[in-house]
């Protein structure tokens, strides 16, 4: 019996499963749809697309180089509970993942779900529909970024928080510059800045931040002359704020991190500056479920 496109996306809908899972589905029962339910329910994965419902905040985010360090890759891989996160089937997963994104290269999530998993013979998709069966979990592959050239990165104890950044420099000492790189990841750990200098701000965001702070002069009874005054110098804090180039460096706070890249250009003989920057907060802007336990309790005794 044949069966049409349209018949894949039923049955897409039918079992929340992967599009090409339903095709071969649907290839295997010579277009039955009941048959092919079964299928995919004998395969498990049915079973992985329901647990694929629950929410999943808690996980790890990893950042990992290749084996001549030219290439660094940031990732983030979801799961339901914080024990999980530290089980061993679930962190070699994750390695896997970054190894795998580390050959490849895929243009984004979708794209990686259809590589071959490195050290494997299944997709990426695949083997993270086994891992969810195996351990019992949802567990998604959320995001990742990928820098080539000279790219450090750092992973916080926990893997709450990772950092790799991309560095413009023609210096030559690689040793100085893991250290520079690592000192610089550490540092955007801790101050979470947004841009890499003054230049990067957009704009419409310094302007609608001054409209701000305008407000604020005004409100707190200053002439407008006064407030105008106010609102340059509170500008330059904001850019203190939120540019990379402008904070107090993390490990000397008499200097910004850009007077520190400087700095240690000149003394390594060259010139260093950020070119890019990538931070992820395990779980950030992820709504997570919260559980009323009385009123679980009480469902359980009634």
């Amino acid at each position: 019996m044949a069966f049409t496109a349209k018949d894949v996306a039923t049955l897409r809908e039918k079992t929340g499963c992967g599009m090409m899972d339903c095709k071969k589905a649907l290839t295997e029962s010579d277009g039955d749809m009941e048959k092919a339910v079964e299928l995919l329910r004998e395969k498990g994965l049915a079973a992985a697309q329901k647990k694929a419902g629950r929410i999943a905040a808690e996980g790890i985010v990893v950042a990992k180089a290749n084996a001549d360090k030219t290439s660094e890759v940031l990732l983030e891989v979801n799961a339901e509970t914080d024990f999980v996160a530290k089980n061993k089937e679930f962190t070699d997963f994750v390695d896997v993942v970054a190894d795998t994104v580390l050959k490849n290269s895929p243009a984004d999530v979708d794209a990686l779900a259809e590589c071959r998993a490195e050290g494997t013979d299944l997709t990426v998709a695949e083997l993270l529909r086994e891992k969810v069966l195996v351990i019992g979990e949802n567990i998604k592959i959320r995001r990742f970024v990928k820098y080539d050239g000279a790219v450090f990165g750092y992973t916080h104890t926990g893997n709450r928080i990772a950092v790799i950044v991309k560095l413009t420099t023609d210096v030559e000492d690689k040793d100085a510059l893991a250290a520079i790189g690592k000192n610089i990841c550490m540092h955007i750990t801790m101050y979470s800045p947004q841009y890499i200098s003054k230049a990067d701000v957009p704009a419409e965001t310094v302007e609608k931040e001054r409209e701000i702070l305008k407000v604020q002069a005004v409100n707190e009874g200053k002439p407008e002359a006064i407030a105008e005054k106010m609102v340059a110098g509170r500008i330059n804090k904001f850019y203190k704020e939120v540019c990379l180039n402008e904070q107090n460096f993390i490990l000397d706070e008499d200097m910004t991190v850009g007077a520190y890249l400087k700095a240690e250009g000149q003394k390594l003989g060259g010139t260093i500056a950020v070119e890019a920057f990538t931070r992820y907060e395990r779980g950030e802007g992820i709504e997570k479920r919260e559980d009323n336990f009385a009123e679980e309790v009480a469902k359980m005794v009634k």
